[in-house]
């Protein structure tokens, strides 16, 4: 689909590189991005997911949805409805991964591993992750986890999909992120990103989340000793409306 026609709004980004020239512009830069960085992970621990507007610009966006058609860059296609998972489809990508996606998940890892480690030790859990995401990939496939997990969805008028986790393997990183490439209210209209979480003697809690650009949990630690709390599971609300029919990826 040509940029022109997504329309996006362009809000303020959070970048993952720097690129400002000079040493006092490039403190300032890098002063901001921790701030907001920082920010991310005060969510995180508050309320267990947090948003990332303008993590990727409206061209990158493009970018990534066109690569949807080109088989060769897929492992697996699975149409949700064939298996009980809502309706809609998504692809899983192959190795080696496009840059752009291979690039956001090195450069947007580090930011997150510290979370999940301070969340393991809070729990008392003697799991740590390595600081980098080739030294993760490099764990999972010694234990026999070498799939790339990466996806791109698909979805059209009247799609949804049910509420669920995404978990390969024994050895599971506790964030995701998820990326929506259209935008709401020019490219369609539903689809909001659905949370639930099961608390110990207590009602489900459901947040719905206007999804932009966000990062939520599969677990974290709860007050509990030596534990990670419920997690959540997460879903779509039905499509009501694809002006025009685009992509989201998701599992970083």
């Amino acid at each position: 689909m040509p940029s022109h026609l997504a329309r996006r709004r362009r809000p303020g980004r959070l970048r993952v590189g720097l690129a400002a020239k000079g040493s006092a512009a490039r403190a300032r830069t890098e002063d901001a991005v921790n701030a907001a960085w920082e920010r991310v992970h005060q969510e995180l621990d508050a309320q267990g997911y947090a948003r990332i507007p303008g993590l990727l610009s409206a061209a990158a966006c493009d970018e990534v949805v066109a690569l949807y058609g080109d088989a060769a860059l897929f492992r697996s296609r699975v149409v949700m409805g064939r298996h009980g998972f809502g309706r809609g489809e998504y692809q899983y990508f192959a190795d080696p991964l496009p840059p752009r996606v291979a690039d956001l998940r090195r450069d947007v890892y580090p930011k997150l591993s510290g979370v999940a480690n301070a969340w393991a030790e809070r729990s008392g859990l003697e799991r740590r992750f390595p600081g980098t995401h080739a030294d993760l990939r490099a764990e999972c496939a010694a234990a026999g986890q070498s799939r790339p997990t990466p996806l791109l969805l698909k979805y059209g008028p009247g799609d949804y999909n049910c509420l669920h986790q995404d978990l390969y393997g024994d050895l599971v990183f506790p964030l995701q992120l998820a990326i929506l490439l259209s935008q709401p209210g020019d490219d369609f209209e539903g689809g909001e990103l659905v949370l639930t979480t099961q608390r110990p003697r207590m009602q489900s809690r459901v947040d719905v989340v206007p999804l932009a650009r966000i990062i939520h949990w599969t677990s974290r630690p709860v007050s509990q000793p030596r534990e990670l709390g419920p997690a959540f599971q997460h879903g779509h609300a039905r499509l009501e409306l694809a002006i025009f029919e685009r992509a989201s990826g998701e599992r970083g």
